[in-house]
């Protein structure tokens, strides 16, 4: 049988090009080579797609002096990329499906997502809506209210009202209690995300969070047990167990995720049996409310009255620290075998 030609795309724009990246090179070691061609194909944090030689040069970084630009072809009649060398010379590529390994704005949210629809090749994961959909917090909890979840309270705030800030800080303090937590509504792995005790607190975190994006989410604290359970397929969709996080910081921040080393992750931790299943069929519940394609990750709060949904990740991580393969781990599912699953439920879209 001849080799299918995939393309891992990794890299990106977002704030987390370097998570990507550590992603990539996890998933790429996972994917059989005597089943397919594998084009790395790397997006600089400036948005320039270039080819990498190998992996060794997505793991030492070398491929951001990549020569060999690269084009994805949004015709669908093509269904690939074109490849331009230094010298000028173009050479089609023809792609039977991609798998994208881009964390954040740009990758996550839907955007590259309609583009690999345009260009009518299959791909790993969700689809447009629910990427676009599941990246944006404050759309998340609105579709989760329909469903009946439990989750924190909230209030949304928009940039373009931060010049009126004596107003904003009053419509959050009627609604909430101090302290409460200020994030980009559409940003990843914690970024802008901060904690404000008093309304000077506030105010800073507002303005770090607008940084990020125009539209921001203010909620309640939340006092619990940080959970995660993965989920995996298309219509018929499969929970993982549930695992834990042990945050060696005052909360789970891009820092404490990817730097320090005395942050913890349980797999299967001790927990009431109702509050685990519950944890379970939420995630899938969501999943399958945004009409989720592959895999996401469903975050949640284990809290003494019960069970809160924190958020959901369309395209978690694959770094050797992630939950997503671990849990899968736990329930018997390799890394390999889990990577070939995704990449066929690309083709059963």
């Amino acid at each position: 049988m001849s080799k299918q030609n995939l393309a891992v795309i990794f890299g990106g724009q977002s704030s987390e090009h370097e998570i990507s990246c550590m992603s990539a090179s996890n998933i790429i070691q996972c994917i059989d080579a005597q089943r397919y061609n594998i084009i790395l194909v790397g997006i600089t944090k400036e948005g320039h797609w270039v080819e990498a030689a190998d992996l060794n040069a997505v793991q030492d970084g070398s491929w951001r002096q990549s020569k060999t630009s690269i084009v994805l072809s949004p015709d669908a009649t093509r269904k690939g990329l074109y490849r331009m060398s230094e010298d000028e010379k173009v050479q089609f590529v023809h792609l039977d499906v991609i798998f994208p390994v881009l964390h954040g704005l740009y990758g996550e949210d839907g955007t590259v997502q309609g583009l690999f629809k345009l260009a009518g090749i299959p791909f790993v994961g969700c689809g447009l809506f629910a990427s676009a959909a599941g990246m944006d917090k404050l759309y998340t909890k609105i579709i989760v209210d329909t469903l009946g979840i439990r989750q924190a309270k909230y209030v949304p705030v928009y940039k373009e009202e931060l010049p009126k800030m004596d107003e904003v800080v009053a419509r959050v303090e009627s609604a909430l209690e101090y302290p409460v937590f200020v994030k980009p509504s559409r940003a990843g792995s914690s970024k802008g995300v901060n904690k404000a005790a008093n309304r000077e607190q506030l105010k800073n975190a507002l303005i770090e969070a607008a940084d990020n994006d125009r539209k921001i989410l203010v909620e309640e604290t939340i006092i619990g047990r940080e959970v995660e359970c993965a989920v995996l397929g298309n219509l018929d969709v499969k929970a993982s167990g549930v695992g834990e996080i042990l945050s060696a910081d005052e909360f789970y921040d891009f820092d404490a995720k990817y730097y320090n080393s005395e942050s913890k992750t349980l797999v299967d931790p001790p927990m009431p049996e109702n509050m685990r299943e519950q944890i379970r069929e939420d995630a899938v519940k969501i999943f399958m409310a945004l009409d989720g394609r592959g895999l996401s990750r469903v975050d949640f709060f284990l809290t003494e009255s019960g069970v809160v949904f924190n958020e959901i990740n369309t395209l978690p991580g694959f770094t050797a620290i992630s939950m997503y393969p671990m849990l899968w781990e736990a329930q018997g599912i390799p890394k390999k075998e889990l990577v070939q699953k995704l990449i066929d439920f690309a083709f059963e879209r």
